[in-house]
């Protein structure tokens, strides 16, 4: 076992899939309450948040901790820390997702709120370049079930500020899916499209296969979660003709209850269909696994070999939003991982 490990760690690959908030551990979310609240929480009522059964309680504990961030330090201090641990895993490259509608929604949608925060995170991204030799990209994502016009002022956000900040390169559209579907966001996408974006998408997490259909319908080139195609051949085979990034997620279905365990996740059956599947751990922080851990399962509990967990690694990079030179030279260095 502890040979696997080493060679998952050794194994260059990109997280395409990860919440910055979800990556607060219960021993930072105790420290910025120390930063901030008159009667800060305790290390025990941290670690109580981050308890849920459902998708439901999932989205409430989410919520809790983004109120814990108050101030750029504190975004910045959460990035670090969070690349700090991609780096260990040996993670290379990373596409991040920030919740910059649930930032709005906190700070009565104050349209100057965010620059501050943004310039903390960039802080921490250089740094992060710098140090360990990590690459970011952020994905601006919206919610969903907070209305059509809250998304464009995030998409909108995210077309300004890309100019000056080539680090931000996607929109990204989650939240509850079965409060909203995606053809509302249709003319939004096409926008950020307009603007440069790339577009990624959470669907056919909490819902069926056609949410996925809807998703792509809209122009989703990436798609989070994809659970329930499984449940339709024909959509297997148009995510496979259309080589769509699925960036797939099997421990935090578990935790949400949406898939009964990892050996029951598709994650195999869409990997031996010769879709353009990657791993990813979503949440880290609320459900236990980061993303080294989730190539063990997938070794573990779904019999991936060296050579396929290598394929996995190559996949994220293929999925990835990096140029084409830069994926080459990384798909080199995976090949001559051993």
């Amino acid at each position: 076992m502890d040979d696997i490990q080493a060679f998952i760690r050794r194994l260059p690959k990109a997280e395409l899939h990860l919440h910055l908030e979800g990556t607060i551990t219960p021993a930072t979310l105790a420290e910025l309450s120390q930063r901030h609240d008159a009667t800060p929480i305790t290390l025990r009522q941290a670690e109580a948040l981050y308890q849920f059964t459902d998708f439901t309680g999932f989205i409430e504990a989410f919520k809790a901790v983004t109120r814990q961030l108050a101030q750029p330090e504190d975004y910045e201090l959460a990035a670090w820390r969070m690349m700090q641990h991609l780096a260990e895993q040996g993670v290379v490259h990373a596409e991040v997702f920030i919740s910059v509608g649930v930032i709005y929604m906190w700070r009565n949608h104050d349209p100057a709120c965010f620059e501050p925060i943004f310039a903390g995170l960039e802080r921490a991204r250089l740094r992060a370049e710098r140090e360990l030799g990590l690459s970011i990209y952020w994905i601006f994502d919206a919610v969903r079930h907070f209305t059509v016009p809250e998304a464009e002022r995030v998409f909108e956000k995210a077309a300004a500020m890309r100019a000056e900040f080539p680090s931000i390169v996607a929109i990204g559209l989650g939240g509850d899916e079965r409060r909203c579907g995606s053809e509302p966001f249709r003319a939004a996408f096409a926008q950020a499209r307009n603007a440069g974006l790339r577009l990624t998408n959470h669907a056919g997490e909490t819902t069926g296969p056609e949410a996925i259909w809807e998703a792509l319908a809209i122009g989703s080139e990436r798609l989070g979660h994809v659970l329930s195609a499984t449940e339709d051949p024909n959509l297997l085979q148009e995510l496979k003709t259309r080589s769509v990034g699925l960036e797939l997620n099997p421990t935090s279905n578990v935790r949400t209850g949406v898939c009964p365990s990892f050996a029951a996740h598709p994650l195999r059956r869409y990997f031996d269909s010769g879709l353009l599947v990657t791993l990813n751990s979503d949440d880290p922080a609320f459900f236990g696994s980061d993303l080294a851990n989730e190539y063990l399962l997938a070794h573990t509990q779904q019999g991936f070999s060296r050579d396929e967990l290598r394929d996995l690694a190559a996949n994220s990079i293929r999925a990835s939003f990096l140029p084409p030179a830069t994926q080459h030279s990384w798909l080199s260095k995976i090949a001559e991982t051993q």
